[in-house]
């Protein structure tokens, strides 16, 4: 079996590393233009108290927003990694629980959310999707390293130069 390349794994990163960004950014977007649209969303889920609930749909697009802004530039890729991991299972919790409580709600991941026909719920469609950002979000937990990214720059080593003295000796 062939082993990939270090920069074909690093090109895999970037691919990986934007593609999550762009889910963060889009979600956090979405949500952050209707922010009463999104208290509706995380209130659908019947697990926080009011005044949390309303915290939570305030600050949530916002903590998207800025992983996705983080990942698109590259910088601190691994614990913006360990974040997402950690957001993603509590959503992927969250819808889990709706569905054996038989809540029948949109999860609100994109915008909208809110209460739903009993039909119209995609309990299945929405946790599967979430395993898939789960994924990618893992791989970059694991191997944080991409191309274009900040983290490489800022930990890129300088040549070693040798020392001159003021005499022009080394």
């Amino acid at each position: 079996m062939v082993r990939p390349s270090a920069r074909t794994l690093d090109l895999i990163g970037l691919v990986v590393r934007l593609g999550l960004a762009a889910v963060w950014l889009v979600s956090g977007a979405i949500k952050a233009s209707d922010l009463n649209q999104t208290y509706v969303a995380v209130q659908a889920y019947d697990v926080l108290p009011s005044g949390v609930a309303s915290a939570v749909a305030g600050a949530l697009p916002f903590l998207e927003f800025a992983l996705g802004v983080l990942l698109l530039v590259g910088l601190g890729t691994r614990i913006v990694a360990v974040v997402s991991v950690v957001v993603l299972v509590a959503f992927i919790g969250a819808v889990a629980q709706s569905w054996a409580r038989g809540l029948t709600i949109d999860c609100g991941c994109f915008g909208g959310g809110g209460q739903v026909a009993a039909g119209q719920t995609q309990y299945p469609q929405e946790i599967a999707r979430d395993v898939g950002f789960l994924l990618l979000a893992t791989w970059l937990l694991v191997r944080p390293r991409s191309v274009a990214s900040l983290d490489r720059w800022l930990t890129a080593r300088a040549p070693d130069v040798e020392t001159v003295d003021t005499q022009g000796r080394t």
